[in-house]
């Protein structure tokens, strides 16, 4: 199928809703019945929209959203591949996520050359099933540290003739992984950072605020600190740097002293509770929950997912042929940060220039085609409002 019958599909499958003159993601419901959202995208317990990323207060404006839905299980037996990466080889489970700007990295990925293309944050595959089936000479290498993530993944690309290896791993460990499957080089790869809905909308996970349950948050729950492991045991010092580094909480040090009185907490509710009580009443009043950033901040810190986050794009941009590919997409400011300065490394741009300036001629291994990224189109937003805060970076691997 060609890509601009894709594209065009894609197109013709947004509804406008006849709500009047302002579009879905600017309105404010005045009850749960009024106004539905839909409930997909990466970051969905942050129910913000801006134009971009997340920076501060004062670009933001509030939408809340009702609960999220009851928890599923988690039906996996995973298997030990011979490179010491657990491949799973279970049956799916009920794993629900919308592709973010699923067009636009369909644009950017169809320019890709033949030959393996790794998806390092798997989910539920939506993003890769698209791309095989819009080009069938690609064979997908799918990386995901979350258990569950494999058995939709593996549900959803299973008519597509055995056409991928799913790995159940942290994607920091691309060479391994790759070597594992005597892959010497990629020809794309695309990184969908940060918490999918389905690990939201699962109470037991332990991600939101807005439903009770374990204070867990880890992306592998068979490995790792939990998040309460970490709020229990953590100091005041390394509680209140987290909070501010992680999640640009202002008052995270009255919230770093309120969790070490209140300890032992066990469950997302008393931390949320822990968190609302730490707040100054001006605060507890702002649009969006007082707890978004706190639980954001644990979550990043529970699964170092800015630590490994360098190191993963570095290997990427090593194993990508000459003209391939990769897209980025982020959904706060500490991400984009690592992934914007990373990225201007590898192209041999160490000084910062103005955007209306073009770039200098300077050495490196990768070009960067769109300096300022990408952010969702407003029919999207329409049809998916977590996907407020998403920005997408790319770049392509130059020749030698």
């Amino acid at each position: 199928m060609k890509a601009g019958l894709i594209y065009s599909q894609l197109e013709r499958n947004h509804t406008y809703p006849l709500m009047g003159s302002l579009p879905v993601y600017k309105m404010r419901a005045s009850t749960p019945p009024a106004c539905h959202l839909v409930r997909s995208g990466r970051n969905p317990d942050e129910r913000i929209y801006t134009g971009g990323l997340p920076v501060s207060e004062k670009e933001r404006s509030p939408n809340s959203m009702s609960a999220s839905s009851p928890a599923n299980g988690y039906p996996l037996d995973p298997a030990v591949g011979s490179s010491d990466c657990r491949i799973t080889r279970t049956e799916p489970s009920d794993y629900s996520h919308q592709p973010v700007m699923l067009t636009e990295v369909l644009s950017i990925l169809d320019q890709i050359p033949s030959g393996y293309f790794l998806d390092a944050t798997l989910g539920g595959a939506g993003h890769s099933k698209a791309l095989l089936e819009l080009r069938d000479d690609l064979h997908l290498v799918g990386i995901d540290q979350d258990q569950e993530a494999h058995i939709a993944a593996r549900k959803a690309l299973m008519n597509l003739d055995g056409r991928f290896d799913l790995v159940h791993e942290r994607f920091d460990r691309i060479d391994e992984i790759l070597d594992g499957l005597n892959v010497d080089t990629i020809s794309g790869a695309l990184f969908d950072l940060g918490v999918s809905s389905y690990q939201l909308d699962t109470p037991a996970r332990g991600f939101s605020f807005r439903t009770e349950g374990p204070l867990d948050m880890r992306m592998n729950s068979a490995t790792g600190i939990s998040a309460k492991d970490l709020v229990n045991n953590a100091s005041y010092r390394d509680l209140s740097r987290i909070l501010k580094q992680y999640g640009d909480e202002r008052h995270s040090k009255r919230i770093a002293r309120a969790i070490i009185e209140a300890r032992p907490l066990a469950t997302t509710s008393q931390l949320a509770e822990v968190v609302i009580d730490a707040m100054p009443a001006a605060s507890r009043k702002s649009p969006g929950h007082p707890a978004r950033r706190t639980f954001q901040a644990i979550r990043i810190a529970v699964n170092n997912e800015i630590e490994i986050l360098e190191s993963a794009l570095n290997k990427t941009i090593d194993r990508l042929m000459p003209d391939g590919r990769c897209v980025i997409i982020s959904y706060h400011s500490g991400e984009d940060r690592i992934v914007k300065r990373t990225l201007r490394t590898a192209a041999g741009l160490k000084n910062t220039v103005p955007k209306h300036l073009p770039l200098p001629e300077v050495g490196g291994s990768v070009r960067l085609l769109d300096r300022g990224g990408k952010t969702p189109s407003e029919n999207e937003l329409m049809q998916n409002p977590r996907a407020t805060s998403a920005r997408l970076r790319w770049f392509e691997k130059v020749r030698n």
